[in-house]
């Protein structure tokens, strides 16, 4: 039997490897090496304008975000709605000044002439600094209640089990190791291809705690029942055999998990690729701590 528990140095290590980049990345000082600090948040989390606009006839995401770009907002973000209507999100639109056009009436007019936009067909608002600021509070505010949360379903999920807390407690331990590699990841691909973290990033982040702490308990409650069959025997030898018997499952799951997601990261729009990547990151990082 591979003695996963004796190597743990070694398990150790490798998480320090691949989480000490992505901690650096996040403290890097602002301006440092031309390079920004932390992630690189999207509209969501700064401010920005969205327009629903229809068009006469169906339209592509991609023509969409072709005609985004040559007006000058290549950060623009494109999600269909049916076949003939579009979520456009960008950064903040300047208003007009002296007798010029604003940003929004460039674009209509350029989405009228270009793709058959529908004029009478548009719906525009806009995000302030002060809503997206709320956002991140409360984005911060949800995964932390769902921690707490975790914490104290686990405790109680194994009281009958001498000294439950620690269950509770490697469990969230696994949980925050599982969202700084996330987070990490995405912070060093926000500086390298300017990737961006928006509100379905945060969906995809507690998702990942979520399936974290599912496979993490699938390996608990097997600690659990051979520690009631074999109370002599040492933890240690216990938490092995546990691992490997369970070893299987949480590998058969992963696998099934990211043949899916890859299929929707291949097939699916820019709208939700930030969500699938930081499930397929989670899924991948959170069956590598419930074994390790």
């Amino acid at each position: 039997m591979l003695n996963v528990v004796g190597k743990r140095g070694w398990y150790f290590l490798f998480s320090a490897l691949i989480i000490i980049p992505g901690l650096i990345s996040m403290i890097l000082p602002p301006g440092w090496a031309s390079l920004n600090s932390g992630l690189n948040p999207g509209i969501d989390f700064t401010s920005g304008s969205v327009l629903q606009v229809s068009f006469t006839d169906p339209v592509n995401e991609q023509r969409i975000q072709e005609r985004m770009t040559a007006l000058g907002h290549p950060e623009a973000l494109v999600q269909k709605i049916g076949g003939r209507t579009a979520f456009i999100r960008t950064i903040q639109l300047e208003e007009a000044s002296g007798d010029g056009l604003s940003e929004r009436e460039v674009i209509e007019r350029d989405l009228e002439e270009t793709l058959g936009m529908e004029r009478g067909k548009v719906d525009f608002a806009s995000v302030s600094p002060i809503i997206a600021s709320e956002t991140v509070r409360n984005a911060f505010f949800a995964v932390l209640a769902a921690s707490v949360f975790i914490l104290f379903y686990v405790w109680y999920a194994f009281r009958r089990v001498p000294k439950a807390y620690r269950y509770g407690v490697s469990a969230i331990l696994a949980l925050v190791h599982d969202v700084v590699v996330v987070l990490g990841i995405f912070s060093i691909l926000g500086k390298v291809i300017d990737m961006e973290v928006n509100s379905m990033f945060i969906v995809g982040i507690l998702i990942v705690t979520g399936y974290s702490v599912n496979d993490t308990i699938v390996v608990f409650d097997r600690i659990r029942e051979n520690v009631v069959r074999h109370p002599d025997r040492a933890l240690e030898a216990m938490v092995n055999l546990s691992i490997m018997e369970t070893v299987g499952r949480s590998l058969n799951t992963s696998c099934t998990t990211l043949f899916v997601l890859l299929a929707m990261l291949l097939l699916g729009g820019p709208s939700i690729r930030e969500l699938l990547l930081a499930v397929a990151i989670g899924a991948v990082v959170g069956t590598y701590s419930s074994i390790f």
